[in-house]
């Protein structure tokens, strides 16, 4: 394209479009695919998995459990010790400890090796998750930040709707073994990818490192996190027992149909926070949230029609699939030089929510039934609107 022609201003926008390392970003997104993909696809495999190993359903569903450890235990301590290591090489040491622990899960015939495994893929996935958007905005130029995180981003809801019926349709056709292999085999492609064609960039000087602590007490951090628990909450505890809620409405939908419906959804999230991030990143998060809200009483009230419950869905992956970008975006403007370091918190958070809503949705449906996941999708997204309100200033600005 000629811009020689065209205004000053525009033509600026133009060869900066230009230069927006796209395949680097979209490498990132694969990487992000398979790191949720990874943590999610044993939910898919839990008969096959047990059959052929030995053990119980209750015993294999423990994989989940010990990556999600691995993430927590390891991410914040592993980040904080790293952040002075160029990002480039970090990235990719991180994703061939990754390969190596689930190539090990793969082949193990022993539980315990694979439940140790599989802590060690979680470790490592938190250190790339906690990297992961930092990175990308360092490679991108400081307008197209909002896009760049939006690009990286979309390999989360990919991971989410394709990831556990990709991994039980290869565990069902072939073997279990093949859904671990093949998400092996692409994070090496990925890997090589990253390795030959995205630019590097420097990790933090040693003199502007702030203390863990004193980067968790930067103004707006703490509200960022706890926006990110609360509506990680509100979102898993539907999800994690959609069959059990869909069971209850009493139509023909199917919890894969309805998952992919979500994730399909999810991308159509990122594109439009992708076109709006950039610009409008506090309006957009308080209109995500509160049409999440929506959503969730669409899927209480209308729970009965089967209409309002696809659009309760389309809804809720719609403004859902963007939150990973609008956070990251917020944990990356307000830590500032120590971003890395606050999105290392991130992957945590996350991974504490999906503990808390496995014990929540046991709880509500033993005691309530699965219109109460409806409830709590309302309840806490409500106190995660009423958050991103509260730190509207300090977290979530309004321009990045």
């Amino acid at each position: 394209m000629n811009t020689t022609t065209l205004p000053a201003p525009a033509r600026a926008v133009v060869e900066e479009t230009k230069r927006l390392p796209l395949a680097a970003l979209g490498a990132l997104a694969v990487i992000g695919f398979v790191l949720v993909a990874m943590e999610t696809m044993p939910a898919g495999l839990l008969p096959a998995i047990a059959a052929e190993m030995g053990t119980s359903e209750g015993t294999v569903g423990l994989f989940v459990s010990a990556y999600a450890l691995g993430t927590v235990l390891i991410t914040i301590p592993a980040i904080t010790l790293t952040r002075g290591m160029r990002r480039k090489p970090l990235l990719l040491g991180g994703i061939l400890g990754l390969v190596l622990a689930n190539t090990t899960t793969a082949l193990s015939n022993d539980v315990t090796l694979s439940l140790v495994s599989r802590f060690v893929a979680g470790a490592f996935s938190g250190v790339i998750w906690g990297m992961l958007a930092a990175y990308g905005r360092k490679i991108s130029q400081p307008s197209r930040a909002g896009l760049s995180l939006a690009i990286v981003s979309v390999g989360a809801p990919v991971g989410f709707a394709l990831g556990t019926p990709l991994g039980s349709w290869l565990g069902t056709t072939f073997d279990w073994r093949w859904a671990f292999a093949g998400l092996t085999a692409v994070a090496v492609i990925a890997g090589v990818f990253i390795s030959v064609i995205a630019p590097d960039a420097e990790g933090q000087p040693g003199p502007s490192r702030l203390p863990l602590l004193r980067v968790f007490r930067i103004p707006g951090i703490a509200v960022v996190l706890a926006v990110i628990f609360t509506w990680m909450l509100a979102h898993n505890t539907i999800y994690t027992y959609i069959a059990p809620y869909l069971r209850t409405t009493g139509s023909t939908l199917t919890a894969d149909v309805e998952l992919f419906t979500f994730g399909i959804s999810s991308i159509a999230g990122i594109i439009i926070t992708g076109a709006l991030l950039d610009r409008h990143p506090r309006p957009l998060l308080h209109g995500s949230v509160a049409l999440f809200i929506a959503a969730a009483v669409v899927l209480l009230v209308g729970h009965t029609l089967l209409p309002a419950v696809i659009a309760g869905t389309v809804l809720w992956g719609a403004t859902f699939g963007g939150a990973a970008a609008q956070l990251q975006a917020a944990l990356t403007t307000t830590g500032g030089a120590d971003s890395d370091v606050a999105n290392s918190f991130l992957p945590v958070a996350f991974n504490l929510a999906i503990f808390g809503a496995g014990i929540l949705g046991a709880a509500l449906l033993t005691n309530f039934g699965a219109l109460a996941l409806a409830v709590v999708m309302i309840v806490a997204g409500l106190a995660a609107l009423m958050l991103t309100i509260y730190g509207r200033r300090a977290a979530f600005p309004a321009r990045l």
